[in-house]
């Protein structure tokens, strides 16, 4: 099929890239990478009158590391160049590890962090990596900017924060702490199909050999990427061993809202996420050794 008909514009600066938003509304879309946009478009899904090509607008294509650790990327830094980044696999391999199971190589390098952010698929890894690592996402509009936790950031499938004057022009992701261990798994019907589930972790080993922070998302286990608190909580103050992994998973398992899909029933994608955490749990406590 062919997208509807709309009219394309390609600013060079941020502020004009803002200014036309504030002017056109929720008539425009902005284009980054434009692998999820276009499909869109083109199964007339989604029908911009207005589409705001964002690639040369410079200043959003961005990525490294500040002096207290915290790694910043622009809107429109590619995940093709995230996933080669020797520092942040060095540094978050959390989100390097999860990269690699994002769709295709062609995609990767197409498509942006920002872009699949904005999408909000409660399928798709990225969303709940986030959760896991605490990002926070800075929107921009006309005159203003502001700052959103990642948990605070999606409301629902393909549903965001972001008003209709907004951008999001950056992702601010904090230093793990020191001495953290971090993993991802997912199980997809093939290599780069949306996951049946998935499971972000991150896990500390504190001076005495317990577990002193913990932190658990999953992506395809509910309307929105979802944390699990409790699972999380459970963990604390107890030995990093199979049957505190185990009996976290039961409670991440309750507190998850799994919507099923054609390739897993919600009871299947629980089954998952018992199967998954687990291991997961299992090798963020080696690596965190």
């Amino acid at each position: 099929m062919k997208p509807a008909a709309f009219d394309w514009h390609a600013p060079t600066l941020l502020a004009e890239a803002l200014a036309l938003k504030a002017g056109h509304g929720e008539a425009a879309r902005f284009l980054a990478g434009g692998q999820s946009l276009v499909p869109a478009m083109n199964f007339r899904v989604a029908q911009p009158a207005v589409l705001i090509d964002l690639n040369r607008v410079a200043v959003l294509d961005h990525l490294g590391f500040e002096e207290d650790g915290t790694l910043a990327i622009g809107a429109l830094c590619r995940y093709r160049r995230l996933e080669r980044d020797a520092e942040v696999a060095r540094r978050l391999p959390l989100l390097a590890e999860a990269l690699a199971e994002v769709a295709h190589p062609q995609i990767r390098t197409r498509g942006t962090l920002g872009g699949n952010l904005c999408h909000a698929d409660p399928a798709s890894e990225m969303p709940a990596v986030m959760l896991a690592l605490e990002a926070r996402l800075v929107l921009r509009r006309a005159g203003g900017i502001r700052q959103v936790a990642a948990a605070e950031f999606f409301l629902g499938p393909l549903a965001t924060a972001l008003a209709e004057d907004e951008m999001l022009a950056e992702i601010r992701i904090p230093p793990l702490p020191p001495g953290s261990g971090t993993a991802f798994l997912e199980v997809a019907r093939r290599r780069g199909d949306y996951a049946m589930m998935g499971v972000a972790v991150v896990l500390r080993r504190g001076p005495d050999g317990r577990c002193d922070l913990a932190r658990i998302a999953l992506c395809s286990a509910g309307p929105t990427p979802m944390a699990a608190p409790r699972a999380a909580a459970a963990l604390l103050g107890q030995a990093l061993e199979p049957a505190a992994f185990a009996a976290a998973a039961a409670l991440a398992v309750q507190e998850i809202a799994p919507m099923g899909s054609v390739q897993a029933s919600p009871a299947y994608q629980r089954h998952l996420a018992g199967v998954l955490l687990p291991r997961a749990l299992a090798r963020a406590a080696e690596r965190a050794a």
